[in-house]
C-alpha cells in the first residue's frame, strides 16, 4: 500500500511545506528511542521470567520491576511526544496548503479545479491529511527504525532468528505494494465520484430558484441519487479492499512469527538455546513485523488526503509564475490598452475560450463588448485584468507587455464591476468606500448618485448574502464602488461585466451618464441596447471584429 506513484513521502509536500522535514527528523529520533525501549522491555521481561524458572523464586521478577516501570514511563512519554509532534505538523501542513491554494486560486480567474472541488479540497479533503501526516508518516518512520534496531538486537542474541526475520520481513512491503496499486486506483476513482457529487450538489443549490420556477427541481433528485449511489459503491469497494489487505498482512506476519517460534522451540527442547534468550527472541520478533503491518493498514487512512493533495497541487502547479515589477505602469489617461491576437484556452479544455481576439481601448474611450453567451466576453475581460494568461497573442499597456508589469500595480489602476457583485456585511457607505477607503463621505454620496442610486441611504444595512438589498441595488452599490475608485482611489480604467442588468431604464441612463462623466477609459460587457448605444465602439467578441460607431 505504498504510494507507488509518488513514493512513501509525497515529494511535493516535502518541497512545499516546511513542517514535514523537521517533523520527519524528530520522528526518526523518537522512533529510534522507542525501538530501543522496546528491546529493553523485551529483555527485562525475558530476564524476569527466565530468572524465576531458574531460581524458583519470585525475587528475580521483583528485581526488574523498577527498571520495567521506567521503560513503561519512557515509552508513554515518547508516544505522547510523537502524537503531539504529529498533530502539530498536520495542522501546520494543512494550514500552509490552504493558504497556498487560496492564494493560487485568487491569482488567476481560470483554474483547473472548479469551485465545488476547490471547496471539497479545502475542507474535508485536506482534513483527511491527518491520516497521512499524523498517523501514516510517523508509522512509516517507525517501520524504518524499529526493524533495524530489533534486527541488530536479534543478530547479537540469536543469529538464526535474525536470518529468518531478514528473509521474511521483505515479503510484507512486497504485498503492501501489490495491494497498494489497487488501493490507489480505487481511492482516486472514489475521490472523482465525490468531487462530481459535490459539484452536482453545488450546481443544484445555485440553480434551485430557476428549477423551482420551471418545475424541474424534483426531476434533478434522480440524477443526484445516481451519483450518491455510485459514491456509496466506490466507498464500500475501498473499505473491502482495506479489510482484505489487512487480513493478508496479518496472515503473512503471523506465519513469519510462527517460523521463528517453531525454530526457537525446537532448539530449546534440544538444549541448544537457554530459556531467557528464547523468551527474548519470541517477545521481540513480532515487534519487527508490527510497524510494517501498521503502515499497510494506515495507508488507507491517508489515501483520501493524498487524493485531495493531487487536486491541491494541480491548482498550485497551474499558478502563474511570480513576475518581478519592472517600473511604473503607464498612465492610462494618455495610453492605450490593446489585446493583439489574444487566444485563451483553459487547462483541460478542448477548445479555445477566446480565439485570436483584437481590442483597442483608447484614453477616455468607452468600448462595449457584446456577442453570444459563451463567446469569450468574460475571458477577454479576464485577460485584460491579468487573471487569464493568453495561450497566444499579447496584452499591451501603453505599448508594453502586460506580462512584464507588476500585476498588483496594474490592478491598482483598474476599477472592476463583476457580473455577480458581492457585498460585505455592514452599511452601504462602508461597501462603497471599499473602492477608496480614504474618500470623504460626500464623495461616497456622489458616487452613489452617479450610479443611479440617489435614493439609497448611506446608513442602510447590508446583511449576509447581500440581504436587505434588491439585485438592482446590489449592482448600483458595486458600480458606485468602482466609480469611487476612479474618482478618489487612483483608478484609470473602468471594467464592467453587465453593470446595468436588472436596472430600470431611468436608472440605467443615470448610471451610464455617471460613467461617462468621469472621462476615463471603460470596457463594458453588455447586451443592453442602451449601453451599446452609449458606447464609442461596440466589439462583437464572437466575430472578433470591431464595429465602429
Amino acid at each position: 500500500m505504498i504510494n507507488t506513484r509518488q513514493g512513501p513521502v509525497d515529494p511535493r509536500l516535502w518541497s512545499r511545506t516546511t513542517a514535514v522535514r523537521p517533523f520527519l527528523l524528530a520522528m526518526a529520533v523518537v522512533g529510534t528511542a522507542l525501538a530501543a525501549l522496546v528491546v529493553a522491555q523485551a529483555w527485562l521481561v525475558a530476564a524476569a521470567v527466565g530468572g524465576v524458572f531458574a531460581s524458583h523464586r519470585a525475587a528475580a521478577a521483583y528485581a526488574v520491576v523498577p527498571a520495567l516501570g521506567l521503560v513503561f514511563l519512557g515509552r508513554g512519554a515518547l508516544s505522547w511526544l510523537a502524537s503531539v509532534l504529529a498533530h502539530r505538523a498536520s495542522a501546520t501542513v494543512k494550514s500552509q496548503l490552504r493558504r497556498d491554494v487560496l492564494s493560487a486560486r485568487l491569482a488567476r480567474a481560470s483554474s483547473p479545479v472548479d469551485g465545488a472541488t476547490l471547496t471539497l479540497v479545502l475542507t474535508t479533503g485536506l482534513d483527511a491529511l491527518d491520516g497521512y501526516v499524523a498517523r501514516y508518516l510517523p508509522q512509516l518512520v517507525l517501520a524504518a527504525t524499529v526493524p533495524l534496531v530489533v534486527g541488530v538486537a536479534l543478530l547479537s542474541t540469536d543469529w538464526r532468528t535474525a536470518v529468518i526475520v531478514a528473509l521474511t520481513l521483505p515479503l510484507i512491503p512486497v504485498f503492501m505494494a501489490l495491494v497498494g496499486w489497487l488501493t490507489q486506483v480505487q481511492v482516486a476513482r472514489r475521490w472523482r465520484v465525490q468531487a462530481r457529487l459535490a459539484h452536482r450538489f453545488a450546481d443544484l443549490v445555485a440553480g434551485l430558484p430557476t428549477l423551482q420556477v420551471f418545475g424541474r427541481a424534483r426531476a434533478q433528485a434522480a440524477s443526484l441519487q445516481r451519483i450518491e449511489e455510485d459514491h456509496r459503491r466506490q466507498t464500500m469497494l475501498t473499505l473491502r479492499t482495506s479489510f482484505l489487505s489487512s487480513l493478508v498482512l496479518e496472515l503473512l506476519a503471523t506465519l513469519s512469527v510462527a517460523l521463528v517460534a517453531v525454530s526457537v522451540g525446537l532448539r530449546v527442547v534440544h538444549g541448544d538455546l537457554d530459556l531467557t534468550t528464547a523468551l527474548f527472541v519470541l517477545v521481540i520478533a513480532p515487534e519487527a513485523y508490527l510497524p510494517l503491518r501498521q503502515v499497510g493498514t494506515l495507508y488507507h487512512d491517508s489515501a483520501d488526503g493524498l487524493a485531495a493533495v493531487d487536486d491541491a497541487f494541480a491548482l498550485l502547479d497551474a499558478r502563474p509564475q511570480d513576475r518581478a515589477p519592472s517600473g511604473e505602469v503607464p498612465d492610462l489617461t494618455t495610453s492605450t490598452v490593446e489585446l493583439v491576437g489574444v487566444t485563451v484556452r483553459h487547462p483541460g479544455a478542448d477548445v479555445d475560450a477566446l480565439h485570436d481576439f483584437d481590442l483597442v481601448v483608447g484614453p477616455g474611450e468607452t468600448v462595449a463588448l457584446t456577442g453570444p453567451s459563451g463567446g469569450g466576453k468574460s475571458t477577454a475581460v479576464a485577460a485584460l485584468l491579468g487573471f487569464a494568461e493568453p495561450t497566444a497573442g499579447i496584452v499591451l499597456v501603453g505599448g508594453r507587455d502586460l506580462a512584464s508589469l507588476d500585476p498588483t500595480a496594474w490592478r491598482a489602476r483598474l476599477a472592476w464591476v463583476p457580473q455577480s457583485p458581492a457585498l460585505l456585511v455592514g452599511t452601504v457607505a462602508a461597501n462603497v468606500a471599499l473602492g477608496a477607503p480614504a474618500a470623504p463621505e460626500r464623495r461616497v454620496r456622489l458616487a452613489l448618485d452617479r450610479a443611479g442610486a440617489a435614493a439609497l441611504a448611506l446608513d442602510r444595512e447590508v446583511g449576509p448574502g447581500n440581504e436587505g438589498l434588491s439585485t438592482g441595488e446590489v449592482r448600483r452599490v458595486a458600480l458606485a464602488r468602482a466609480l469611487l475608485r476612479i474618482d478618489c482611489g487612483g483608478g484609470q480604467l473602468l471594467v464592467m461585466d453587465e453593470p446595468t442588468a436588472g436596472l430600470d431604464p431611468d436608472a440605467e441612463l443615470a448610471a451610464l451618464a455617471g460613467v461617462r462623466s468621469l472621462g476615463v477609459g471603460a470596457v463594458v460587457v453588455s447586451h443592453r441596447l442602451a449601453v451599446l448605444a452609449a458606447a464609442d465602439r461596440v466589439v462583437d467578441v464572437g466575430a472578433s471584429v470591431a464595429v465602429l460607431r
